[in-house]
């Protein structure tokens, strides 16, 4: 007899889907041409640890990288760009440009990678954590303005998950107060706010080119600014900065110890033509999220990620905003549900839909936080500029944070190129599958 398709696979019938997921493959032969042209000039850098070297080698890089942050700005409209060996990178040479160190406090994210939080740590200063909007996962300007101190300096605004976050109130916040806005844009390639590109509302951008983005180019990033002060400054932390201030004119030296944070021509090669299909793949994005969510916003125990920082899924008014959904972040209300969540996640995977379940742990509850540890003798925490910051990260402190970790969020990185509708809309029948489910006997 023919297996009822309505079982569940956990409890013995048909899994919805048997093909396996494919990996984040946006190469094609326009990067591997680019790549034989770099390889066939066969100097793979021509970065210079000096200020005024001979032609083709030269502080600022190598033309392919030169031509890759001249695209950047032209594509984002912004004067600046610096192009990095990664994001991580440019979130340091970021606190650094800005002169941000010892006595200072950064407001930080805790619901997002830990490059976000830590990059102050570098320079001495704080990190303090603000909580995150349960809708987006971006930080909450309430939460901000609660945290604000004398020793705030800046903001570090993380647009989580590719949905921009609420600009308007963090700008107002920071405008009043004099501060620094640091936009982490690893997760939002090409995503926009009230019409404008994410990265460019703040001091410094900054963008990823890891192989899991939207883009990418294996590894690598890029810092983007208005401000020609800034842009030097970045420049000099990328490409060993003591050994060329003077050479420079750099009379405020102020964390100019240099690193070598330099992107390869191969990358800068690679990263050119995924920049040109960038609007391709957030096309495909976007649409495969809007079919998505229109199925499941029928489910009364689920949330579809919103298209804007100020807009639930479906509502309208979003013209101005758009998002790049780097996940397909989707909140689980158990309250609403007969099962838990882990029920849930574990009846998906049986059906070939796998979920990640609660994305990360706040980061304030990492071992470098409980410890306050870092460096040699507790720095940066003990420093004696330091001892005033009431920073916490006890448990408790961002509620949000902790209520999507442990309860609320599911994350799918499968709603993306290569992937095609069909496969996409597998989520849809696997979740629906399950949600008929709930109110019945445990799933297990």
């Amino acid at each position: 007899m023919r297996p009822d398709p309505d079982t569940l696979a956990i409890h013995g019938g048909p899994p919805v889907r048997t093909r396996p997921w494919m990996e984040n493959l946006t190469l094609g032969e326009e990067e591997k041409r680019a790549v034989r042209e770099a390889m066939e000039r066969g100097v793979l850098s021509f970065f210079e640890g000096s200020h005024a070297p001979e032609p083709p080698f030269s502080f600022w890089g190598g033309p392919r990288v030169q031509a890759l942050e001249r695209a950047w700005c032209e594509a984002y409209g912004i004067r600046y760009a610096v192009g990095m060996n990664s994001a991580t990178s440019g979130l340091i040479a970021a606190i650094g440009a800005l002169g941000l160190g010892y006595g200072d406090e950064v407001i930080v994210s805790p619901y997002t990678m830990s490059a976000a939080a830590s990059c102050p740590l570098v320079y001495g200063a704080i990190p303090v954590f603000a909580d995150v909007k349960l809708e987006s996962g971006s930080l909450d300007p309430g939460s901000i303005r609660a945290r604000l101190t004398d020793r705030t300096r800046a903001i570090v605004v993380v647009h989580q998950f590719g949905i921009p976050a609420d600009m308007d109130p963090i700008l107002q916040l920071a405008r009043g107060r004099g501060l620094k806005i640091i936009e982490d844009c690893a997760q939002a390639h090409g995503a926009k706010y009230r019409g404008k590109p994410v990265g460019t509302f703040g001091d410094i951008g900054v963008f990823s080119l890891n192989v899991n983005k939207t883009i990418q180019a294996g590894e690598g990033g890029l810092c983007v600014t208005g401000d020609e002060g800034l842009r030097k400054r970045l420049a000099l932390i990328r490409n060993h900065a003591e050994a060329v201030m003077e050479e420079a004119g750099c009379a405020d030296g102020t964390n100019l110890l240099g690193f070598n944070l330099r992107p390869t021509e191969l990358t800068a090669a690679i990263g050119l033509e995924q920049l040109k299909k960038l609007k391709k793949f957030n096309a495909v994005r976007q649409g495969y999220v809007k079919a998505l969510s229109q199925r499941l916003s029928r489910i009364p125990f689920l949330v579809p990620p919103p298209c804007c920082p100020h807009r639930a899924f479906g509502e309208s008014g979003c013209e101005d905003c758009e998002s790049a959904y780097y996940l397909y972040p989707l909140r689980f209300l158990p309250e609403r549900c007969g099962i838990s969540r882990e029920e849930f996640a574990q009846a998906l995977r049986a059906e070939g839909v796998p979920f990640t379940q609660g994305y990360t742990r706040p980061l304030y509850l990492q071992p470098i936080y409980q410890t306050k540890r870092l460096f040699k003798h507790g720095y940066p925490f003990s420093a004696p500029e330091n001892l005033g910051s009431r920073a916490t990260y006890a448990p408790g402190t961002c509620p949000n944070a902790e209520k999507l970790y442990e309860h609320q969020m599911l994350v799918s990185e499968w709603v993306r190129p290569p992937h095609l509708l069909e496969d996409v809309l597998d989520i849809a029948r696997a979740i629906e599958k399950v949600a008929k489910t709930v109110g019945g006997p445990p799933l297990g």
